[in-house]
């Protein structure tokens, strides 16, 4: 008996075992999942976005702003979702960034109040990604990702007074960070 395949079933047939090789969870892959989720919100921008103007930041300021491609926000939240929902995805997220390529650079907070903790995925000068993970039990968590490309730490560390005079309100991402407040405030 010989078998005779079709050029688009041939076709489709190594596509899916190209696919299929890859399928082990990823960051990228639990965003993408999760984006439309019910108690989560999810925010992507490019760093265009943030409408920088050149001639108010220093030139490190300027190094660091074009090392940075895009910014990806994925959050969830206890008042839109549930304690054991949340409990289950933090630690599902947590494992996650156990992956080899997730340097841990620092930590801060306590149970009570919230945790941080920020990752990177390179070297202090060649960064490709910075991942913030923010969690709380009484709000949820955030996942926010920085790609780039040779990013370097210390000057991304300094665009941090940068970021907070910026007016983030008519862009909409103040619309994240209300869906993370918690109910009371």
């Amino acid at each position: 008996m010989k078998l005779h395949f079709s050029k688009p079933l041939f076709f489709t047939l190594i596509c899916t075992l190209f696919l299929s090789c890859n399928s082990e969870p990823s960051l990228q892959t639990y965003y993408v999942d999760h984006q439309e989720a019910s108690g989560f919100i999810a925010m992507d921008f490019p760093v265009s976005f943030l409408d920088i103007d050149i001639n108010d930041i220093t030139e490190s300021e300027q190094k660091a702003i074009n090392s940075i491609q895009k910014f990806n926000m994925l959050g969830y939240s206890l008042k839109s979702g549930s304690d054991i929902v949340y409990k289950a995805e933090l630690n599902f997220v947590k494992q996650l960034l156990k992956e080899v390529k997730y340097n841990e650079l620092f930590r801060l907070g306590n149970s009570k109040d919230g945790r941080i903790k920020i990752y990177t995925v390179g070297e202090d000068h060649n960064m490709d990604e910075v991942v913030i993970l923010l969690n709380s039990n009484q709000v949820g968590f955030a996942v926010i990702r920085v790609l780039g490309k040779d990013m370097n730490l210390s000057e991304i560390m300094q665009l941090g007074p940068l970021i907070e005079k910026l007016d983030l309100d008519y862009k909409n991402v103040d619309s994240f960070f209300n869906f993370m407040k918690p109910s009371a405030l």
